[in-house]
């Protein structure tokens, strides 16, 4: 008899998961209230990449003339509103269908906990009951909006309301400077508005190397972003036209819309956790063990539920182990997943990669580190293209020349970022990179010149 997995919650973990426990042999249900391939991922993540790239194609033409070109190019709100709503039809069919050519079992509707071997699916004709060998949790996460925010969906916007806005903004005001906040920034600068961003702190992306934040923020000024540092906004008043943002440092920011970039709250309200014992914490997160288990070890977590990063990467990968392990495989020695060791990108301008051991972090903790940075505008491809603002650091062990880690600043970051991804996954060192025969003329070449 296969073992009966029901999965609530369709995004990168419960795709994947369902995938993987599929192709292993496991009687597969995925229940998805909204988006198969995930609300996140196809609302935020997929949208706002896809204006950044519009935003991208307009800022080519700025440097068309460098280039020794004439060029001129203006937004087509509607087009890029029917260009991103076509990738996400895309992906989702392609995502369905593939779950359903392996046999998986879709269930559009709300999934909860009746107990813990059982799960309910309300669906539009009903309700379902469910039993289960093996459960994940996987409902993902929603925008928080604090209580002195007047949300209207039109001028006052979560994240979510502003792929693209039912408006371009003339000048909007973006509360918050985490990774959704500086790509807000950068994103609608590109489009022509007009930008205020709140900064908490004295730096722009909190807890990321300083230098790293001083390269955006140089950027950011470059292009006319005003930053307001050691501001918490407390309230927005709309007058007309145009809102205001009240700090509580009593510094007042006018513009035409905001956007709330300040967080998300996990969906665990509604999934009846105590009905099956699950344990949550404070906040809605719930702990998982290194096999992504929860309080009850049948019923697994993963994405941001769980607590944990939450990229879509790493959800996916949540999904693969949960997957693995519901079907046997894995279950004492294996490689667990290593949150330290994760790749993350910020599709600014200039894009922003890093991974593994951060240089500030441990220069606190009197780490003794080897670090080597060579510039952008050191590199040929860099300067034929035209753009060589960045920089390549490399952080390494200095007594075993071991990749600990490593930031990029820089056309093709985001890319970039996988050769010291997969060095610091494999203990790799320095001088692997550093013999590694390249291509010329690359940015990639920027890598091999800060190992030497």
């Amino acid at each position: 008899m296969s073992i009966r997995f029901v999965i609530i919650g369709g995004g990168p973990g419960g795709n994947t998961a369902a995938t993987v426990a599929a192709r292993l042999g496991a009687e597969v249900t995925l229940i998805e209230r909204d988006l198969v391939g995930g609300a996140a991922h196809l609302w935020d993540c997929i949208p706002s990449k896809a204006m950044i790239a519009t935003g991208g194609f307009l800022s080519e033409l700025d440097r068309a003339r460098v280039m020794g070109l004439a060029a001129d190019g203006c937004l087509d709100i509607e087009a890029l509103r029917e260009r991103i709503a076509s990738i996400e039809t895309k992906l989702q069919r392609s995502i369905s269908g593939l779950l359903s050519s392996q046999g998986v079992r879709i269930i559009a509707g709300t999934g909860r906990l009746k107990g813990p071997g059982q799960v309910i699916a309300e669906t539009e004709t009903g309700v379902e009951e469910l039993d289960a060998d093996a459960i994940l949790l996987s409902t993902g996460s929603r925008p928080r909006i604090p209580d002195w925010a007047p949300l209207d969906g039109e001028r006052v916007l979560t994240t979510r309301q502003a792929y693209p806005p039912p408006e371009m903004p003339g000048h909007l005001v973006i509360i918050g400077s985490g990774v959704t906040g500086v790509e807000f920034a950068h994103m609608f600068r590109s489009l022509g508005s007009e930008i205020s961003l709140i900064v908490s702190r004295q730096q722009v992306l909190p807890g990321k190397d300083p230098e790293v934040a001083a390269a955006l923020e140089a950027e950011f000024l470059r292009r006319g972003v005003h930053l307001y540092k050691g501001a918490r906004a407390a309230g927005i008043d709309l007058d007309g036209a145009e809102l205001a943002v009240r700090c509580d440092d009593g510094r007042v920011v006018r513009g035409t819309h905001a956007v709330l970039a300040v967080g998300s709250v996990p969906n665990s309200d509604m999934l009846c956790l105590d009905a099956a014992g699950v344990t949550a914490d404070a906040a809605g997160y719930i702990p998982v063990n290194h096999h992504l288990q929860s309080s009850v070890p049948h019923i697994y977590v993963a994405g941001d539920l769980s607590g944990k990063l939450p990229l879509s990467s790493v959800a996916a990968m949540q999904g693969r182990k949960i997957a693995e392990h519901v079907m046997g495989l894995h279950t004492s020695n294996h490689r667990h997943l290593d949150y330290d060791k994760a790749a993350s990108a910020i599709f600014t301008e200039p894009e922003i990669a890093d991974v593994g051991l951060a240089e500030a972090e441990a220069f606190a903790e009197g780490r003794k580190l080897r670090v080597t940075k060579v510039p952008y505008s050191s590199n040929a491809k860099a300067l034929i293209e035209g753009d060589s603002r960045g920089f390549v650091k490399i952080i390494s062990d200095p007594a075993t020349g071991v990749v600990l880690g490593g930031s990029i600043v820089g056309r093709g970051a985001a890319e970039l970022i996988s050769v010291l991804a997969v060095a610091v996954t494999c203990n790799l060192k320095v001088v692997d990179i550093a013999d590694a025969l390249l291509v010329h003329p690359t940015l990639a070449e920027s890598l091999h010149d800060a190992a030497e």
